[in-house]
């Protein structure tokens, strides 16, 4: 072996041989220096931190300086970054002291971007009281960062985050696995005395300002003693006149990246100008509140104060806390500007032609709502204004227990990478998820961008709605499939939020339980039920929509003795709404409940449209039906002498659209 003319080793000729018969190697030195390999050019770096600095690069530019408007105009970059801080350290300030804490961006373990003490973003001011240990170190902003970045973040400091197979990001939400409605208040104050619905049936539980404010300390406290915290500015609400800017402080990289699913996501430009946030939620889950504080009735609390226009959360780290709390917000701004805020399902026709869909756990909502011959414009919170209407959120927050590729492709592929799973139990090895296991809870969940299912309509808008679905799964069997309804009975419908538990649902029922949430969503509205009610009726008759009750429960019998009405006939039903043809058909009127039923629906059989003629004991018909009829009576007794503002009447016209017991 010798070396060629570039240094290299080669095979001498007759150099002698080595072990096993093989020629030895001769290593010679280049003259003209170290031999190295030039079939590329080397690389850029003297040390391997070099090398690594080269391997991500700097974030285009996003804003030109000329045409912004706003606090952020005509501002340097340096400067539009200090206020940007400015805002987020104000965000964070304790009641107790007249500054913020110190912030810079970046992860704390990038010790390149740990700052010296002249680049402190904001201005000290002498505080009141002596210095803490907490106004001496920095916290450290991790700001709206990319799917990406957060699933590092969790995979590296979060246990129990994991990339599954599909590329989904398993995270677990601690001991609690849904959320603690016993637990979440509203501050009574001036600002909501008159206007909130407190009470019997409410689901505002009240507290004072001082004790949300004891609360508010804690939870800024904690999170200015970590290193590091998670800020997400986004809005919410698709309509651009109506949205709502919204800061999340949290200490996980989970509720991060859970919050810029389920949020409206800005563009680089609109972050840049985003300014001070309209709402903040302080999350400090990880940490519980006190229990000698007053009110609090265990260690988790989820405050509201509307005239602060804040959320605090303590003692838990279910994630659908922000979203439903946010969802509460909502609930209360917009009827102050006239719009109607619903829980509800809603999707859109080629032809332009608008349905909403209301409806409870298991009456088949996300089902019917999700039409691959229809866009998506949303399927759970959504706005109805002057100028039509409008999805709340950026994101979908679907149930993945016994999820199958065959009854919900869209959720299915909607799970991969940038998409949170909640609770959900994986193979270790193949990191496979097993829909069925119910080990950790059987409320697993699956939150992901809208983006992610392929009809959805994009920016999540639409015209006023011509069809207003409201649906039950009536376990009786004494609803008719289908029937129309006139505006008295869709609002006493809509305040009633009807559907029955089976066995099976909740353990322990034997039996069908009738369930009734107002507004089909009882524990998130703020207003007392009649006065979105009154909205939504107003709204119809401007706009001329059309309501509808549609039962996909039970036939021929209740549950246990009839069967469930096939799903096959409610698509039809669904489908000869959208098209109008049900608009036209001759209608019957049923006893007690006084429903317009249609005598034919094409590819349904006419004689389950008439529910009594299912059932081949008609005695036992009348008297299911007279038990329903009476427990919709009891529901509404509530509402009845409900005192709203300063008027305690509620209209003749709803009373006498109920059933006539």
């Amino acid at each position: 072996m010798a070396a060629n003319a570039n240094g290299r080793v080669s095979m001498a000729a007759n150099g002698g041989t080595g072990r096993n018969g093989l020629a030895k190697i001769h290593t010679e030195k280049k003259a003209e220096g170290i031999c190295h390999d030039d079939s590329t050019p080397p690389v850029k770096a003297q040390t391997i931190d070099e090398l690594h600095s080269l391997q991500k690069k700097k974030s285009a530019p996003t804003t030109p300086i000329n045409g912004i408007q706003g606090p952020f105009s005509a501002l340097s970059e340096e400067e539009r970054h200090k206020q940007q801080l400015q805002s987020i350290s104000a965000s964070l300030a304790s009641l107790t002291r007249e500054t913020g804490p110190n912030v810079v961006k970046g992860d704390p373990a990038k010790q390149s971007e740990t700052p010296r003490i002249s680049h402190v973003s904001h201005h000290h001011v002498t505080p009141t009281i002596s210095v803490s240990d907490s106004s001496l170190k920095f916290t450290h902003i991790l700001y709206n960062l990319s799917p990406a970045e957060l699933y590092e973040q969790a995979i590296k400091n979060e246990k129990g985050s994991f990339i599954t197979s599909s590329g989904a990001l398993a995270t677990l939400s601690g001991a609690k696995t849904g959320r603690s409605p016993k637990d979440k208040r509203v501050v009574r104050d001036q600002t909501t005395e008159d206007d909130l619905w407190w009470g019997k049936g409410s689901p505002n539980i009240e507290m004072d300002e001082q004790t949300f404010l004891v609360n508010r300390e804690r939870a800024v406290d904690y999170l200015n003693s970590l290193d590091k915290i998670f800020v997400n500015d986004q809005f919410l609400n698709w309509d651009p006149e109506n949205r709502i800017k919204v800061r999340i402080v949290s200490a996980r990289a989970y509720h991060s990246l859970f919050m810029h699913n389920m949020c409206i996501r800005p563009t680089p430009e609109e972050l840049e100008n985003f300014g001070t946030p309209d709402f903040t939620i302080y999350n400090a889950g990880q940490f519980p509140c006190n229990r000698y504080t007053h009110y609090m009735t265990s260690s988790t609390s989820i405050d509201l104060n509307l005239a602060r226009r804040e959320m605090v959360i303590l003692g838990t780290q279910y994630a659908g806390e922000m979203k439903k709390g946010l969802f509460s917000v909502m609930h209360y701004l917009m009827p102050k500007r006239q719009i109607l805020s619903l829980h509800s399902g809603c999707n859109m026709g080629k032809d332009g032609d608008v349905a909403l869909f209301f409806g409870l756990s298991g009456t088949g909502k996300t089902t019917l709502s999700t039409d691959h011959n229809r866009y998506l414009i949303g399927d759970d919170e959504h706005c109805w204004s002057d100028s039509g209407v409008s999805n709340i959120e950026g994101g979908c927050y679907a149930k993945c227990i016994d999820l199958s590729r065959e009854k919900e492709p869209d959720i299915w592929n909607a799970i991969k990478f940038g998409t949170v799973l909640e609770n959900v139990v994986f193979d270790e090895h193949n990191r496979e998820v097993d829909y069925t296991d119910k080990s950790v809870t059987e409320n697993t969940r699956a939150s992901y961008p809208i983006e992610y299912i392929p009809n959805a309509k994009i920016p999540c808008v639409a015209s006023h709605p011509k069809n207003v679905i409201l649906l039950a799964c009536d376990a009786f069997g004494v609803l008719p499939p289908v029937s129309k309804l006139s505006l008295p009975q869709t609002m006493y419908h809509f305040i009633s939020g009807y559907t029955a538990l089976v066995a099976g649902t909740e353990e322990g029922i034997k039996e069908p339980q009738a369930t009734f949430s107002a507004c089909f969503g009882a524990a998130f509205i703020m207003l007392h039920p009649t006065k979105y009610a009154a909205m939504l009726a107003s709204k119809m008759q401007k706009h001329g929509a059309t309501g509808w009750l549609v039962n996909t429960g039970w036939s021929g019998g209740r549950y246990g003795s009839g069967s469930r009405i096939k799903l096959a006939y409610t698509r039809k039903i669904i489908d000869a709404i959208h098209s109008g043809c049900l608009l036209k058909a001759d209608y019957k009127k049923t006893e007690v409940f006084g429903l317009e039923i249609p005598m034919e629906v094409e590819g349904v059989p006419s004689e389950i449209l008439e529910p009594m003629n299912t059932w081949s004991d008609k005695k036992a018909y009348k008297e299911t039906l007279q038990k329903l009829a009476g427990l919709f009576k009891k529901n509404f007794e509530v509402f009845v002498n409900h005192k709203i503002g300063k008027d305690n009447k509620l209209t003749e016209e709803i009373l006498a659209a109920g059933p006539i017991y």
